[in-house]
């Protein structure tokens, strides 16, 4: 078997990986970086890593070449065009290279009436390869829990979680789970179903008032929920030009549109993915 991995030095990427490596020889992996020195570390396990470009589909055509599985991770960007324009050069270079089952990363936020500036990236996928001539099984991450931990310390000194969401809540889960999720689908041939569609969440969602209990108790500090307007919210955050989609992110989630819970996880691994207080205290001691 043959598992090619794009994205393998990104953070959901890096811990596919290290996922794959508990189930799989290392010699059956492939991984596909757009910066060969951040690999390093991949290449001294005996990793075999080349150098990908998502705009030149010839290329990304002979990374591919005989792949049993190919996990897509798409790179980072803020417009939905970019990252459509990247997928129809990966679903080329999938068809052109004979790829036999192609296994993508989706959100929870695709649906048709979701403002958030990447939904129709990720409504387009499930469409566009329906479309292809691939075998494929698409894995839908609810919110990451990770960027809660740095984020927690400024949520104290604020003393509440801004978050601009009303009532509604938010689903989340932790790389790690997404991580083991993947490489468990990818390597278990009853779960990697042609057409297939799982949706990997923690077992409850969390109001903001909620989120605020579960900080206030994980970090000792009470935390309450007082909401931003959208806009101070996306100029407050407005690093690398993020402040707009983070915004529209949010904007969805008021919708109710971010605060779906699955038991696909359990399905996939056997257990519940772990609980949001859990994974906090973990990373927080």
């Amino acid at each position: 078997m043959k598992y090619t991995i794009t994205g393998a030095t990104g953070k959901l990427g890096t811990q596919i990986v290290q996922a794959l490596i508990k189930l799989v020889p290392v010699e059956q992996l492939n991984l596909g970086v757009h910066t060969l020195r951040k690999a390093q570390g991949f290449q001294q396990q005996g990793l075999t890593v080349t150098a990908i470009d998502y705009q030149n589909p010839a290329s990304l055509a002979g990374v591919l070449a005989a792949s049993d599985v190919f996990i897509y991770v798409p790179s980072k960007s803020h417009d939905a065009y970019s990252r459509v324009s990247e997928f129809e050069n990966v679903v080329h270079a999938a068809e052109t290279s004979g790829v036999k089952h192609l296994l993508v990363m989706g959100f929870i936020a695709d649906q048709v009436n979701n403002p958030f500036d990447l939904s129709a990236f990720y409504g387009y996928v499930p469409r566009r390869l329906a479309a292809s001539q691939l075998d494929y099984t698409i894995i839908r991450n609810a919110l990451y829990a990770d960027p809660l931990v740095p984020y927690l310390p400024e949520l104290i000194a604020r003393k509440n979680v801004i978050y601009p969401m009303g009532d509604q809540a938010l689903s989340f889960i932790s790389q790690a789970d997404s991580a083991a999720a993947f490489a468990k689908v990818a390597t278990t041939p009853q779960l990697l179903q042609t057409g297939r569609i799982y949706t990997l969440t923690q077992a409850q969602s969390y109001t903001m008032p909620a989120l605020a209990t579960v900080l206030s108790a994980v970090s000792g500090h009470e935390i309450g929920y007082q909401p931003l307007p959208l806009a101070e919210f996306a100029a407050l955050y407005n690093q690398n030009n993020e402040g707009s989609m983070l915004a529209s992110m949010y904007a969805g989630g008021a919708q109710g549109l971010l605060s779906e819970v699955s038991a696909d996880y359990e399905l996939i691994m056997g257990q519940p993915a772990q609980s949001l207080p859990a994974f906090l205290q973990t990373h927080l001691t």
